[in-house]
């Protein structure tokens, strides 16, 4: 992937491993393999981790400059809903269970907690924002070297 000047522009590529397994690899070089398949997270899956971990870093970056947790785990769940036909998730749910010690800076921790979670949600979180806000995906085809234009 080449480098671009855009510092908003976030992007990744993706690339066919097998039927329904696939490799996403960003500007770094880190890559995630995913997919259909026996140990594989599915797309799906991967938008659950993708906003659990969004706000997991909001909280963990903040309460971690007071202490380490004892305890850090966040479980995100929504149900699949098909209307007219047409898939889509719904009633996304993050559940955060996070301990910390019984000293002065792990109860400053986990006084912050609930407040952290709900600044991620209504503030710093992109992906679970942009899913909330229910953000346009276009696309364009490149099939032989003909292109067209979607959306």
């Amino acid at each position: 992937m080449s480098e671009n000047p855009d510092p908003s522009l976030r992007s990744v590529e993706l690339s066919r491993l097998a039927t329904g397994h696939y490799r996403a690899r960003n500007a770094d070089g880190a890559e995630l393999e995913f997919g259909q398949g026996e140990g594989l997270l599915s797309p799906v899956e991967l938008m659950l981790a993708a906003i659990a971990g969004c706000s997991s870093i909001d909280v963990d970056t903040a309460t971690s400059r007071s202490a380490e947790p004892t305890e850090f785990q966040v479980g995100a769940t929504a149900h699949k809903v098909t209307e007219d036909g047409a898939n889509r998730m719904d009633d996304i749910n993050l559940s955060f269970n996070l301990a910390f010690g019984d000293d002065d800076g792990g109860r400053k921790a986990a006084s912050m907690v609930q407040r952290l979670v709900e600044l991620s949600h209504d503030k710093y979180c992109t992906v679970s924002r942009t899913v909330e806000r229910g953000t346009a995906v276009s696309h364009d085809v490149n099939v032989n070297g003909n292109r067209t234009d979607g959306n």
